[in-house]
């Protein structure tokens, strides 16, 4: 099983964590990386090979991985000379990736079996598979609904619920064989290009845990949780 790890971005919202470490490489508790606690999940769920798509400050990333034997793995390298997007990447190096693999941001903190995922995928013969997660956002205004200039609604404070994607896909080589090389392209780009061939990705539900690291608040909450979670999300490490 093969995984693409996009690690290439500059983590503009996590700065002033990121002016000298790529995101994937920013401490979670006192002992890990994310990207360390991401490369021994996958190792731990059976994958066996990696690819590392790196930008911004790539070389640190490259230093600390290396070939990925720390793992168990074998981990190589794709470099965005310029953003590409999330699917970008992935078509530098389609040639060289199984049929079916997983793609999957570097900054996420989830206890997610991917091997699941891939599984699903593999037996869905979906296009696309996506790990989704409901999440509940407060709104801090009053909201109003209005009509011809009267106010016909108001909700105080509210709290919203939203299926989000967990960045994390089951992906298929035929379906990304078309696309140009080199062209930016982005998730956004590719669900709207598969939903206008009636082509409609698959969506894997989860309800475990997940964060998204690059959220500021997110980071801040998984440093503050770790110590309790640290066991259930490492097995055995």
């Amino acid at each position: 099983m093969h995984a693409v790890i996009l690690a290439g971005g500059k983590g503009v919202r996590l700065r002033p964590y990121t002016t000298r470490l790529p995101k994937p490489l920013v401490p979670i508790g006192d002992e890990f990386s994310i990207l360390d606690i991401v490369l021994r999940q996958l190792s731990q769920h059976g994958f066996d090979s990696v690819t590392l798509a790196i930008g911004y400050l790539g070389d640190l990333i490259r230093s600390y991985v290396g070939d990925g034997s720390r793992w168990g793995m074998t981990i190589d390298y794709t470099t965005e000379e310029e953003p590409l997007g999330t699917i970008g990447p992935v078509l530098q190096i389609l040639d060289k990736l199984p049929d079916y693999f997983v793609v999957m941001n570097g900054d996420v903190l989830t206890d997610l079996d991917y091997a699941e995922l891939l599984t699903n995928h593999v037996t869905s013969g979906a296009p696309l598979t996506v790990a989704t997660y409901k999440r509940h956002v407060k709104i801090d205004f009053g909201v109003l609904n209005t009509y011809q200039g009267k106010i016909i609604e108001f909700t105080e404070k509210p709290t919203l619920d939203y299926r989000v994607s967990m960045g994390v896909y089951g992906m298929s080589k035929a379906t990304l064989a078309d696309y140009p090389v080199g062209i930016p392209l982005g998730f956004d780009e590719l669900v709207l290009d598969l939903l206008a061939q009636e082509h409609s990705p698959q969506e894997y539900d989860f309800s475990g845990y997940w964060l998204d690291i690059g959220r500021p608040d997110d980071y801040d909450k998984a440093n503050a949780e770790f110590s309790g979670i640290r066991g259930h999300l490492l097995k055995g490490a």
